[in-house]
């Protein structure tokens, strides 16, 4: 008997072990910090938050939660050729994310014990929330025969310094539009169990309130650092930061619309309303947020994707590097120009709108 069933190739380190995706601008990043000058913080001024999440943290509500059960004990090759492909991309993505976040974590864990126990406590709890992801996603790889060598992962990786300030901004940004994607999409697969392909999406839930707990932690510490959301470099920044992280996901998830298209998914109307509400969330601590309604928010992200289409056309060309890169310059360009103008548009102060509730 012939097996009509179609594997994508995936290149390997050795049998089993997946090389990593390339590192491009929209890959998961892994960062670095000024751990001197985190360890000398002072949480003084809303210590006592800080001391509630530390609480949370050490309840640790998902403990039993990330467990597989029969639902994963079957055979998966009937997901195949291109819904293959997008799966493994998708586990390889999100294990990559979460095992970043449990390398920063652990190490400002690792720096601060002696300096500053409240924050290194929190990291390391929040570094065993994160290992617990990544354990989970390199789990479920293992389902389509592959998986990721993580000690591998860790030397081979460019790390990205950011000063504590723009760690903030960064990863809160990222552990509450995480929250809104996972929640996203299991209120979805709850109404419509029938597109629900892979278990993995069961877990989302409880997830998800992961994410929100990282995030409020994030949220916490920011208050306790007045200069990092109270004057015009801080509204400056937030809004770069806004602006990265939703650019970069609707970059991502629209190059990537057909995993989306198998859950059932516009990917477009996915990430507007996952913007929206991370955006609306950010308006909480941020003194600022982004004019996400304008129509010209997403015209220009539109280009941008128009833009990326190209350069992927270019890459697949055969033709010298030095031609390909002249055949980019022009994109290059014109992705820079879409960018700032979305920077320059006028954002909205969050900071000064009296009796709302932040």
């Amino acid at each position: 008997m012939v097996s009509t069933i179609q594997k994508p190739e995936f290149e390997e380190i050795r049998p089993g072990i997946k090389v990593p995706a390339k590192e491009t601008i929209l890959t998961p990043r892994f960062y670095t910090t000024d751990f001197e000058a985190m360890a000398e913080m002072s949480i003084a001024a809303n210590e006592e938050e800080l001391k509630a999440i530390l609480e949370e943290f050490r309840t640790d509500y998902n403990r039993h939660h990330f467990v597989r059960n029969q639902e994963f004990d079957r055979s998966w090759e009937h997901i195949d050729g291109e819904t293959r492909r997008l799966f493994v991309e998708f586990l390889e993505r999100s294990c990559t994310a979460e095992f970043s976040g449990f390398l920063l974590y652990k190490e400002l864990g690792r720096r601060l014990k002696n300096r500053n126990p409240v924050l290194a406590e929190c990291f390391n709890l929040m570094s065993r929330d994160e290992a617990r992801h990544a354990g989970f996603l390199n789990k479920a790889l293992s389902d389509f025969n592959l998986s990721l060598d993580l000690g591998f992962l860790t030397k081979s990786r460019n790390y990205t310094f950011f000063k504590p300030k723009f760690i903030f901004y960064a990863t809160y940004l990222s552990e509450k539009i995480g929250y809104w994607r996972y929640i996203t999409i299991y209120r979805h697969l709850e109404q419509h169990p029938e597109d629900r392909v892979y278990p993995i999406f069961n877990f989302f839930e409880n997830w998800c309130q992961d994410e929100n707990r990282h995030g409020d932690f994030f949220d916490a510490i920011m208050r306790a650092q007045p200069d990092i959301l109270n004057d015009w470099r801080a509204r400056l920044w937030c809004r770069f930061f806004l602006l990265s992280v939703f650019a970069t996901m609707y970059l991502n998830d629209t190059q990537r619309s057909g995993f989306y298209a198998i859950l059932g998914l516009d990917a477009r109307e996915y990430d507007k309303y996952v913007i929206e509400k991370t955006n609306e969330t950010a308006g909480r601590v941020f003194p600022i947020v982004l004019d996400v309604d304008s129509p010209e928010f997403y015209d220009r992200l539109e280009i941008c994707v128009g833009n990326n289409e190209g350069l992927r056309a270019i890459d697949s060309e055969n033709s010298p590097a030095p031609v390909k890169f002249l055949k980019k310059l022009p994109i290059f360009a014109s992705n820079a120009w879409q960018f700032l103008k979305l920077y320059l548009m006028k954002p909205i102060r969050v900071d000064k709108l009296a009796g709302s509730v932040r």
